[in-house]
């Protein structure tokens, strides 16, 4: 698999800045850094704390032209197939196509390490964004992580959350703050948690009744369902 130098990595990374410049990636750096960690008890790193990718964000596309599908070659070697879909429409003109793939292997590289670890930390990094680009990573370079994917598709992250599908779920934290509240169309509480204050190390659900026009949750970083 073809690797990038580090000159074409310092080159792609001052081209998306000015092509990408609107995609907001300082805020989210500093949102991720308010929102509730994974189960405290992994040993997985969160991916939060993770070392940021060395190329722009796989998701961060640019804005300018871009290189033609039929020029996206790599300096030497070749791309698979699916290298050169998950490259179309992401290279910024006279860059190295190798350094955008780059990006979206470390994608792939940093789901698997904190998969290993824990796959409930892997789902909520996926869920909330703490690895960014992860979604097309995953479905074009990296597809044996798929069941990680699967898994955040079906899941949300913490925050006020329109018109959510009853039933029970279960947040991807032991964070002893977590707390969530379940309300009406006229506003009224249907429901909130936890009943009684969590210990470290429980396992924290919420059951979203029917009917329910906004659930809103602080402090439990992701949900799934239970």
């Amino acid at each position: 698999m073809y690797r990038r130098s580090a000159a074409a990595a310092v080159l792609l990374t001052a081209a998306l800045t000015l092509t990408a410049c609107s995609s907001g990636g300082g805020k989210a750096d500093s949102g991720a850094e308010a929102k509730a960690k994974p189960p405290a008890s992994s040993a997985a790193p969160d991916p939060a704390d993770s070392a940021a990718p060395s190329a722009p964000a796989p998701d961060a596309k640019p804005t300018g032209p871009v290189l033609p599908d039929a020029k996206l070659t790599p300096k030497t070697g070749s791309f698979t197939a699916e290298e050169k879909k998950y490259l179309s429409g992401r290279v910024p003109e006279k860059m190295d196509p190798a350094a955008v793939l780059q990006s979206g292997q470390e994608a792939c590289q940093r789901v698997e390490r904190t998969a290993k670890r824990d796959k409930d930390a892997a789902t909520g990094a996926v869920i909330t964004g703490e690895i960014p680009g992860a979604k097309d990573a995953i479905t074009l370079l990296c597809p044996e992580q798929k069941p990680i994917l699967a898994a955040a598709e079906k899941g949300f992250p913490e925050g006020p959350r329109q018109s959510p599908a009853a039933g029970t779920y279960r947040a991807l934290t032991q964070a002893t703050t977590c707390t969530w509240e379940a309300k009406g169309k006229d506003g009224s509480v249907l429901a909130s948690g936890p009943e009684t204050p969590p210990k470290t190390g429980d396992k924290i659900t919420a059951t979203i009744p029917s009917g329910t026009a906004e659930f809103n949750s602080s402090g439990c970083y992701a949900w799934v369902p239970a």
